[in-house]
């Protein structure tokens, strides 16, 4: 469902996604981890279409992001950690609007749109202008309006800033609940606890390249490290940073 073959990004003198290739399937729930400056927010830009890889290819669902964007863009939603919405608009205006954009009809997007608000519980600010909403709010607008059609990728970067812990749990249960369903779900998070919970697989990028790839427990064998997902995590790129210092001062 997602394919990314040997993706590399550079900005000037900098790789930030460095020779990535990874598949995802249909209904898996996979969790991106990394550091900052990892290359993960790039890969995910990549993916949504939002910026051109310096080689390599993405797809979704079978169609190329840069030769086929529009077939791409109508199986995929993307929310970033601060969405953009029109601050102008209404929720409900916005919903409506993102509806019609993926020619919903009339009484499918009232139908969907209803009961994903009533899960959020927007219902006291549908008729409040955006600009005056919290981030938090907003935050889940936007998740609203990018399960709206129903998409057979969903991609989030940070899903989780600005939520309380409620909708978090929200989010969650219906990205579970889609993703049994065949959608699958590609997250970026520096929060380990939501890939050790909810992840079928977890990649770990470290300097523009993808170090570990596995189910949590695969990772814990490959780390040496017993536990929490934490100390996999921090186990494996210490072991990356060490073999780079090492290689560094080899040369």
């Amino acid at each position: 469902m997602i394919e990314l073959n040997h993706l590399v990004k550079r900005f000037g003198d900098l790789v930030a996604v460095n020779d990535l290739t990874l598949h995802i399937s249909a209904g898996e729930f996979f969790a991106l981890l990394g550091p900052n400056a990892a290359g993960k927010t790039t890969t995910i830009k990549v993916l949504a279409g939002l910026i051109k890889p310096t080689a390599g290819t993405a797809r979704v669902a079978g169609f190329d992001v840069q030769h086929e964007p529009l077939e791409a863009r109508r199986r995929l939603a993307y929310v970033p950690d601060f969405p953009f919405l029109y601050d102008k608009l209404t929720p409900w205006e916005f919903l409506r609007f993102t509806g019609q954009l993926f020619r919903m009809d009339e009484a499918r997007l009232e139908r969907v749109a209803r009961e994903l608000v009533r899960r959020f519980n927007l219902e006291p600010y549908l008729a409040k202008a955006i600009e005056g909403l919290s981030h938090g709010t907003r935050q889940r607008v936007a998740i609203v309006s990018a399960l709206l059609h129903a998409p057979e990728v969903f991609v989030l970067d940070e899903p989780m800033v600005g939520l309380d812990p409620h909708h978090a749990r929200v989010l969650k249960d219906i990205l579970k609940e889609r993703s049994q369903q065949g959608m699958t779900v590609f997250v970026s998070t520096h929060q380990l606890s939501i890939a050790e919970e909810m992840a079928d697989r977890i990649g770990i990028m470290h300097e523009g390249r993808l170090i570990a790839l596995g189910t949590r427990e695969e990772l814990r064998r490959q780390s040496g490290a017993a536990g929490a997902l934490e100390q996999t995590f921090l186990a494996l790129t210490e072991q990356e940073a060490n073999l780079r210092e090492e290689h560094a001062a080899a040369k």
